[in-house]
């Protein structure tokens, strides 16, 4: 699965940063949006499954070059998207979590975690 930074409400340049509003009409299901970064929590029934499920989203993010911060707790992983350059939430985030969301949906559908 790959994915691109292309949204055409907001033009073809996935490097700028967009403003609050944008960030609160863009954001997929389950994000929320402030200081500039874009987050979500995901929950398991253990620690190896949130494990699994980061090692997937930071394959994700090598492939697409473009990588967000991860945060590996005992049932829980944060995924949190800014653009450092940017200095905030670009086309590139949005992206992002999308695509996370996509694999959620898939893992989710294959049983291995937890709404």
């Amino acid at each position: 699965m790959s994915y691109h930074p292309y949204d055409p409400r907001m033009g073809h340049d996935p490097s700028r940063k967009l403003t609050d509003g944008d960030v609160q009409d863009l954001k997929p299901e389950g994000w929320w949006g402030n200081d500039g970064q874009l987050s979500r929590d995901f929950e398991f029934g253990n620690y190896l499954e949130g494990v699994e499920f980061a090692r997937r989203v930071a394959l994700l993010a090598e492939e697409a070059g473009h990588h967000p911060e991860l945060l590996v707790r005992y049932r829980r992983v944060r995924v949190r998207y800014f653009t450092y350059d940017a200095g905030g939430v670009t086309l590139a985030d949005i992206a992002g979590a999308r695509a996370v969301n996509q694999l959620w949906e898939e893992l989710r559908g294959g049983g291995e975690a937890q709404a």
